[in-house]
């Protein structure tokens, strides 16, 4: 109803301005009706669509599709598809809307928005939402590596070995270039795609958001093309000059250790459960050895009874993403002493969540494509071996890049963002995938950027708290410096579960 309600509006105001003698010379800019009734964005025809996520509420919106050359240096060849969305704003638009850019690298932008979606509650008062699937990803030619069970064929084999996940990717790799050239999937390639949608829409500048992987995208876009960014919002951010994966490992022991830290300033977690450090290594150990009995435990999806053999790629995968769910981060200490203690059901039913939701969300081809552009010269650092994770990640990415194509980042791909363009940057305290640390780096090159750190908080900010309202006012205002950030003191951690029950004692 919304939607019809802003057709209506603007239809009413296209007359109004073909009455006047203002409407005849050019398309109308911004969305509107066109003569046949067709919601119309530039040069774009939209449709009404349902944005889905799983265990969450659809998103009413307008769809479109826009194709652009596969090989951008190549414009007389193969050409892909490209998905947009339009989530109307509320109320009446600026001629500015927001763009939220996904992250991974391989997640939709348009399956992601339902997930995120009250974060722009405040802004769509009086900004439109656009969204575009990255190439690889969701309705852009996605680039999926399945097995025939459907499965994540790449992060399945990670579990095992390096040597299963170069196999891996070698299948994928294979199978997916039939129809694509991976080397045209990475960051460069999606900030040209989204200039070309840009100028199709018709628009002059638009509000970048990007959120994790996201804002790497934000940056190399704010940098290219500076004149037609108004604002850029980064949520969980990855510095330019990071090479991704290389600080992991180090960032992943620091972020436990503050975890960790809570549940021994807790009294009940402390008594309950003990020294999880030492246990976490324990832990380790006894799965790295392998040879453990298969452990019956109930889905936490559906509820059906499962059996595994606990292996430590279930740890490695849990201690990896658990920040990406808060109440994952406040089950850890739990869950570690449960294994500890030779109960593994916790350990397996949460990974099996985490590593749902990940094969799920991630086009592993195009993230490969991505991390291998532009991160595949990674390698294992021998001080990692003394990290919880030690250098497991680093060998299982650096085998995959070896076989998969690599495409040329720019030249200047590594330059920090400079300039004066308004930008708010957001981390959470907690956040081991993307710490507080790296929202400093990007900052300090942007003398209108400000940084403001979630107390207790992980990974992706922008729906915490009152954050959504700070966006909006960001937004509105273009400048982050008058913004009021104190309701973000409130926020508090998830306290660390002490028993099956909770955190009670």
């Amino acid at each position: 109803m919304k939607a019809f309600a802003y057709l209506k509006t603007m239809t009413a105001l296209g007359l109004l301005l073909a009455l006047a003698g203002c409407g005849a010379a050019a398309p109308a800019p911004g969305p509107h009706a066109d003569a046949a009734g067709n919601l119309r964005y530039g040069r774009l025809i939209f449709k009404p669509c349902s944005l889905a996520a799983p265990r969450t509420d659809a998103v009413e919106a307008q769809c479109a599709t826009f194709a652009v050359p596969e090989n951008h240096a190549a414009p007389a060849g193969r050409r892909i598809t490209l998905a947009i969305a339009l989530v109307p704003a509320s109320g009446q638009a600026e001629a500015d809307p927001v763009l939220m850019i996904a992250g991974g690298p391989g997640q939709s932008a348009l399956e992601s928005y339902p997930l995120v979606q009250r974060a722009f509650a405040d802004a769509r008062r009086t900004r439109n939402v656009l969204l575009v699937d990255a190439r690889g990803t969701g309705g852009s030619h996605s680039l999926p590596c399945a097995d025939n069970a459907a499965r994540d064929a790449i992060s399945d084999a990670a579990r095992n070995s390096p040597a299963a996940a170069r196999a891996a990717a070698v299948r994928c790799r294979d199978a997916l270039a039939r129809n694509s050239d991976l080397r045209f999937y990475a960051t460069g390639d999606h900030v040209l795609d989204l200039n070309l949608v840009r100028e199709a829409l018709g628009i002059e500048q638009w509000n970048l958001v990007g959120v994790s992987y996201g804002t790497r995208v934000a940056q190399q876009f704010a940098k290219r093309y500076p004149r037609n960014t108004r604002t850029v919002t980064l949520d969980s951010v990855v510095p330019n000059s990071l090479v991704l994966g290389k600080d992991t490992a180090r960032n992943l022991d620091a972020a436990l250790k503050r975890q960790f830290a809570r549940c021994a300033a807790e009294a009940a977690c402390a008594h309950q459960l003990g020294d999880i450090a030492a246990q976490l290594h324990t832990v380790r150990d006894r799965l790295h050895e392998g040879g453990l009995a298969p452990v019956r435990y109930r889905d936490p999806v559906s509820g059906e009874w499962r059996e595994d053999v606990p292996t430590y790629g279930h740890l490695a995968l849990l201690l990896r993403l658990y920040a990406y769910q808060p109440q994952a981060a406040a089950m850890l200490p739990l869950i570690v002493h449960e294994a500890a203690q030779g109960r593994y059901a916790g350990l397996l039913a949460q990974a099996r969540l985490i590593y749902g939701d990940v094969e799920n969300s991630i086009m592993q081809g195009m993230s490969l494509s991505v991390t291998c552009t532009e991160d595949g010269d990674l390698t294992p650092d021998p001080a990692d071996a003394a990290t919880v994770m030690g250098t497991e990640f680093a060998e299982y990415l650096l085998a995959q890049c070896q076989v998969w194509p690599h495409g040329q980042p720019a030249p200047d791909f590594r330059a920090p963002l400079r300039g004066t363009l308004p930008v708010l940057v957001l981390s959470g305290e907690f956040d081991p995938v993307t710490p507080a640390r790296y929202g400093d780096e990007v900052v300090k090159f942007l003398p209108n950027a400000r940084h403001l750190v979630l107390p207790g908080q992980g990974h992706g900010m922008l729906a915490v708290g009152c954050v959504p309202k700070l966006f909006a006012q960001f937004i509105e205002g273009a400048t982050a410096r008058g913004l009021n950030a104190t309701c973000l003191q409130r926020l508090k951690a998830t306290p660390p579960f002490a028993g099956n029950y909770g955190w009670e004692p």
